[in-house]
């Protein structure tokens, strides 16, 4: 029996397109294929059939193999007479018949693009605008409207919400990670999914809260799929962030993880080599003391290093209650 034909798009309700083309945002979604569906697993298996079909009959025959059985040995002259009265025979030889192979999938059709052409622009250029806009803004309310009318970044056409964000304004402590993650993208807040339990627990050890740290992130857009953002996509957004440190002011900068420590502290060694050492990062002519730490998500998956993680935060509770940071020496 036939399987039923799916439904036309014009078919669907407007409820069940909004449904999956949210589904198709959630999953990382962000290319085209074509405009109606491709059942590539039943073209591959037609191409195959046709293969089949178009090579030779001869092609299909395959003689067997014949059986050897062991003959008992011939009697005195009987060779000689046998070889003389019948003819040579030789073992047919086995015709090999190659498998089908699996045709390659069909080509992507040309008009096949990313939805923001702004991916395949000068990483310079980006830059440089990101630059001047973020340099215009006096307080962290333009910041926000300028980062809201940024057109620099294809996150932002994927992405929910601008994740700008949270605690106070004038702490002491500012907190930097990588990117939003799902939760965020939703709340529009940083830092509220498991990742961000685990950080309200670990600021608790050392007696602060949210509402004594600021947080915010390198790249202010979820990447489709929480994947690492690209190198553009950190260049396009780093001017911004540089610009809220700047108008923050806050004493200490905290990196959390990888990303963000190699974006604002330029560094390139890995996280568990720099993690815990006081470094100075720099804001113009103004030096500011600045660590990285493990990001919460990674303690998650590797709850072990935790301990280290408790290292660098009573390093941050010291400096807190006045004792002046040690700083790793320069390269």
């Amino acid at each position: 029996m036939p399987a039923p034909d799916a439904p036309s798009p014009d078919a669907l309700s407007q409820d069940a397109l909004a449904a999956a083309l949210d589904f198709y945002r959630h999953v990382g979604v962000d290319i085209a294929v074509g405009e109606a569906p491709r059942n590539f697993f039943e073209e591959s298996e037609t191409a195959a059939a046709r293969r089949l079909e178009a090579r030779p009959a001869s092609a299909e025959r395959v003689e067997p193999h014949p059986r050897r059985v062991a003959a008992a040995p011939p009697r005195k002259g009987e060779g000689e007479e046998r070889a003389a009265s019948e003819p040579s025979r030789q073992a047919p030889r086995e015709t090999f018949r190659e498998p089908p192979r699996r045709p390659a999938p069909p080509p992507l059709p040309e008009a096949s693009r990313p939805l923001n052409p702004a991916l395949a622009a000068d990483a310079a250029a980006v830059a440089a605008s990101a630059a001047e806009s973020a340099a215009g803004a006096r307080n962290l309310d333009e910041l926000r409207a300028a980062l809201d009318a940024f057109q620099g970044c294809a996150l932002k056409t994927t992405a929910t919400q601008l994740v700008f964000e949270d605690g106070a304004r004038n702490a002491r402590v500012h907190l930097v990670g990588e990117a939003p993650g799902a939760d965020e993208d939703r709340e529009g807040r940083p830092f509220v999914g498991r990742a961000g339990q685990l950080l309200d627990k670990m600021l608790a050890s050392i007696g602060l809260d949210r509402s004594q740290v600021y947080i915010s992130n390198v790249v202010p857009w979820r990447p489709p799929g929480n994947r690492t953002p690209s190198p553009l996509e950190v260049a396009a957004c780093l001017p911004f962030t540089r610009r809220q440190i700047d108008l923050v002011g806050a004493e200490f900068v905290i990196c959390l993880g990888a990303p963000s420590m190699q974006a604002l502290l330029e560094i390139k060694d890995g996280i568990l080599k720099t993690r815990g050492r006081w470094m100075a990062y720099r804001d113009g002519a103004r030096s500011i003391p600045a660590m990285a730490m493990l990001h919460p998500a990674y303690l998650l998956r590797q709850p072990l290093q935790k301990r280290l993680a408790w290292r660098d935060l009573r390093a941050l509770k010291r400096a807190l209650d006045g004792e002046a940071p040690d700083f790793a020496p320069t390269a």
